[in-house]
């Protein structure tokens, strides 16, 4: 699988809370964010 480097802008306090939730469940931000892409690529082919 090939992967791409990105850059994202998002509000540094959400960041910051969700980067913590994801430590205490052992998960991994970038992967995700992965997830939630696939998730509404799915959705929108379903529609």
């Amino acid at each position: 699988m090939n992967t791409k480097n990105i850059t994202l802008k998002v509000n540094s306090e959400l960041y910051d809370t969700y980067r913590e939730l994801c430590r205490k469940k052992g998960l991994i931000v970038s992967r995700q964010f992965e997830i939630m892409m696939e998730s509404q690529i799915d959705k929108e082919k379903g529609e």
